[in-house]
Order: structure tokens, then C-alpha cells, then sequence
């Protein structure tokens, strides 16, 4: 369901527990064991404050049907050459709508290596999906996982 939303909202959480919002293009991958998030952004100084305080971030998926998808996860940064660049060439590889050319982006035109290019690697702790059948004629199925032993309290 996050492969063809694409586009989420995803929260971060200030040291003053104030959260702020904004829109995300993550990219999930599934291992064969744990399923983790990347996702290429601009290292802003609020995110980059948020993150410090609480590295932790909400991620929201919503369609026009209802359907929604949601993943708490923990966050860690990435700003190493290698692994910007893998995460650069998932984007870049990937098929649409999940792939793009992030050079497409103004602030990246000097490609993975730049300053204004970071990595952000998802770990969820809990997902939650929900079809908007649910919430329109009370059909389907919510479907959550949770493995608390990630979870930061």
C-alpha cells in the first residue's frame, strides 16, 4: 500500500514535545526478515534537531479511497558517501512511482555526495493498515504488528 501512496506525511517531535509534519518519499524494503524504510532528504536543522531529541518518527499514508497505512519507527541519519549513494541509486532505479531521479531535485543537482543530501533508515516498530472499506462500509480487516523490543521508552 506505501509503494503506491508514495507520498506520506511523516512527524517528527521537537525537545519541547511539539510535533511538526512534512511530506516524505519513503522507500521500504523487505529483507526476507525485517522490513526498514529509507528515505532521501535535505539534513534541515529542525529535522536534524527533532531527530537528536527523539529519533523517532511517524509515517502516514492515506489514498482518496481511505485506504491508510502508518509506521512508527525508529530514525537513524546517514550522511557516509556509500550509503547515500545506494540509497540515491534505489530511487533512482526503482520503478515508478516508488522510483525518480533525485537529481530532479534543486538542492541534490550535485548528486549523493552533496551537503544537502542525507539518508534517513526506518526502523518501524509498529505498522497498522487500514482499508478505507473499513471506514466507508465497515468491511475488511485492520491488520497491526507490533515488536516492542525496538521501541525506545
Amino acid at each position: 500500500m506505501a509503494h503506491s501512496i508514495v507520498w506520506a506525511s511523516v512527524a517528527t517531535v521537537d525537545g519541547d514535545g511539539r510535533p511538526r509534519t512534512r511530506i516524505l518519499h519513503p522507500f521500504w524494503e523487505w529483507d526476507g526478515t525485517d522490513l526498514f524504510g529509507w528515505i532521501a532528504t535535505v539534513p534541515s536543522p529542525v529535522k536534524r534537531a527533532h531527530l537528536a531529541v527523539h529519533p523517532e518518527v511517524s509515517v502516514s499514508y492515506w489514498a482518496p479511497t481511505h485506504d491508510t497505512c502508518a509506521a512508527e519507527c525508529l530514525v537513524e541519519w546517514y550522511t557516509d558517501d556509500d550509503t547515500c549513494a545506494a540509497v540515491w541509486d534505489k530511487f533512482a532505479t526503482a520503478p515508478e512511482p516508488v522510483g525518480y531521479d533525485p537529481s530532479i531535485i534543486p538542492m541534490w543537482r550535485d548528486g549523493p555526495t552533496s551537503d544537502e543530501f542525507a539518508v534517513l533508515r526506518l526502523t518501524p516498530y509498529r505498522l497498522r493498515v487500514m482499508p478505507g472499506s473499513m471506514m466507508t462500509r465497515g468491511e475488511g480487516e485492520v491488520l497491526t504488528w507490533s515488536d516492542h523490543s525496538g521501541r525506545r521508552d
